[in-house]
């Protein structure tokens, strides 16, 4: 390999083929998803803005990234970087670290809830992957022009993408796409993670499509980590890790990323975006025991104090040498208004069931198990 510099309006490295004389520069981009809660206004509402500028002044600062991008969804710091470093580079993973750190300071100084809740170790040691933020990474040669999506949400758990990742590569009834698009009619590989014993399943379209939908039916347990072409190039990359299995008891709702790359051989951004309009159940909500619906939010959207329903929220991007162009809200047009409302009716819908089951979670799913264990075991004496 050879490298080169290119210009641009930061300064990076770019790989060469070796034996390229075409004079073509083929560039690995890297692009990494960080995400953590560290601090939230009178609850788990959303960070303050001195909480958010910080960040961003620490990560924007550094030469480190190609560029970077810094937003929330509910109370939810999402920081978004392309660079030159590869996966799981201890600097890239430092440096939001090292922002989450400096963001935690803030929201101490300011009183807010949950200061630091995802930050489960206090001391970097590599990478933040075990360490209470979420990541979500994939690397890739760029296209002339390269869409993504950074998708974001906030009161759920990492499964809550399970359903709609499955529809958008598995259903041509949600995406036609799967019948007019050559490279996903061959199928697509998905990596999906046991979240209980961090074990990998590699399972193929259409081939193991029931297997698919077997193991994706219990969110709780089981979540896509990656999807790939036939050809072995990267689609979809999301966050995994369960707080809970991390920290050994409840510190908060896991609240997934994931990048998603969009058009041509990928799914359309329409495609994809629409399969979160049913705004399909989930599990999350206020202390993480309830089923309700995944409500699509515009970006930087607050937590609602509707019992907190759970968000998610659509960040689209063009990329050229590594520079991002937007965000632009896939959630924001006038139709989405409608699917939000739709989201509200399904919420008040399971809200009238009121704590029995399905509303609430079952007893190894609710997030504070201890309490309700601690009551059931006094009702266990009463049992002859």
């Amino acid at each position: 390999m050879y490298l080169e510099e290119l210009s641009s309006s930061r300064s990076r490295k770019a790989v060469l083929s070796e034996g390229d004389t075409s004079g073509g520069v083929f560039v690995k981009i890297t692009l990494s998803a960080i995400k953590a809660d560290i601090g939230g206004v009178g609850g788990h509402t959303k960070p303050s803005d001195e909480l958010v500028d910080t960040v961003r002044k620490i990560v924007s600062e550094s030469k480190l990234p190609t560029d970077s991008y810094v937003g929330y969804t509910g109370d939810d710091i999402h920081i978004l970087m392309s660079h030159d470093k590869g996966i799981g580079s201890s600097e890239i993973h430092k440096l939001a670290f090292d922002a989450f750190m400096e963001g935690t300071e803030v929201a101490k100084s300011q009183g807010l809830y949950g200061a630091g809740q995802d930050l489960l170790k206090t001391s970097f040691s590599g990478n933040v992957k075990g360490m209470g933020p979420g990541v979500a990474e994939m690397q890739f040669e760029e296209r002339p022009n390269e869409a993504f999506v950074l998708l974001t949400a906030d009161k759920t758990e990492p499964g809550a993408f399970n359903f709609p990742f499955y529809r958008v590569f598995c259903e041509p009834s949600a995406n036609t796409g799967l019948l007019l698009n050559p490279t996903l009619s061959k199928g697509v590989t998905f990596r999906i993670m046991d979240v209980m014993d961090g074990t990998i399943a590699e399972l193929r379209t259409p081939e193991d499509i029931f297997m698919i939908a077997a193991v994706l039916m219990y969110p709780g347990r089981y979540v896509v980590e990656s999807v790939w072409t036939k050809d072995n190039e990267p689609v979809l990359a999301a966050t995994t890790d369960r707080l809970h299995n991390i920290a050994g008891t409840y510190v908060g709702k896991d609240d997934p990323a994931a990048l998603v790359r969009l058009q041509k051989n990928f799914p359309a951004t329409e495609e994809f975006c629409s399969v979160f309009k049913v705004a399909h159940y989930v599990a999350g909500n206020t202390r993480g025991s309830h089923h309700v619906p995944l409500m699509p939010v515009k970006r930087n959207s607050p937590a609602s104090t509707n019992f907190c329903i759970p968000l998610v929220s659509c960040s689209l991007f063009s990329m050229h040498n590594g520079m991002f162009t937007g965000p632009f809200d896939a959630f924001e047009t006038p139709d989405w208004d409608y699917y939000r409302k739709r989201a509200t009716k399904k919420a008040d819908f399971m809200r009238e069931q009121g704590f029995v089951h399905p509303a609430t979670l079952i007893p190894e799913e609710l997030e504070y198990n201890k309490g309700y264990q601690a009551i059931m075991d006094q009702v266990r004496q009463r049992f002859r």
